[in-house]
């Protein structure tokens, strides 16, 4: 299920004068459109979407910032493109998760316990391995102040609650739970921590480090 639309010779070489230069092979729009959002990936989980110049990310595809605009209309488009795609990943990272679950429950006992906690165990992996994803997704809860992000951003955040609904099976009061969940998992990655409790190590020792301080 698709995501709502948002709207990516070892001798010497001679010179001749007469020899014709080579033709520049031509890329489809297409595909630098998606070289585009995954560019604009990497440079918004870093500068957000107002400390973003379109002309890094149109540098980091090797394209002019006019040709930028000429296929997304504004950087907020492209901004919104590139959050898009961060939230289908996370949708493929469940679905793919869902399916080996079952894959192992027909052939041996699965590690985890239910279909939901094996979608969890590959999200966390998901934080582990694509930081940038990580970090645009932060971006995008910051630029809710924005109306339109705003929007869009609660389409796919809706849509991936129903994709996890849909996968899982699970009732709403663990739904609610794993959800909680993720989003003390994305504050904890972002941190660089693996815990938020109150009593954990890091915590207490920022806390003595303070009153010494103090």
């Amino acid at each position: 299920m698709p995501p709502p639309e948002v709207a990516v010779g070892s001798g010497p070489i001679s010179m001749s004068i007469d020899a014709a230069p080579a033709k520049r092979q031509r890329v489809p729009a297409a595909q630098r459109r998606d070289a585009l959002i995954e560019a604009a990936v990497h440079e918004f989980a870093h500068g957000g979407l107002h400390g973003t110049p379109v002309a890094r990310i149109a540098r980091r595809v090797g394209v002019a910032q006019p040709y930028v605009f000429s296929l997304f209309a504004t950087k907020r488009e492209l901004f919104l493109a590139a959050v898009q795609r961060g939230f289908e990943l996370i949708a493929e990272t469940f679905s793919r998760a869902a399916a080996e679950f079952e894959s192992d429950q027909g052939a041996i006992s699965s590690a985890d316990a239910d279909v939901l906690t094996a979608m969890g165990r590959a999200y966390v992996q998901l934080l582990d391995s694509h930081r940038d994803y990580l970090m645009l997704q932060h971006h995008a809860y910051a630029a809710c102040d924005d109306p339109l992000i705003r929007e869009r951003v609660r389409i796919c955040y809706a849509w991936i609650v129903a994709e996890v609904e849909r996968l899982s099976g699970a009732q709403q009061d663990r739904i609610d739970e794993f959800f909680r969940h993720g989003m003390w998992l994305n504050v904890a990655a972002a941190m660089g921590v693996e815990d938020l409790s109150a009593g954990c190590a890091w915590i207490r020792a920022e806390q003595a480090a303070a009153a010494r301080a103090g």
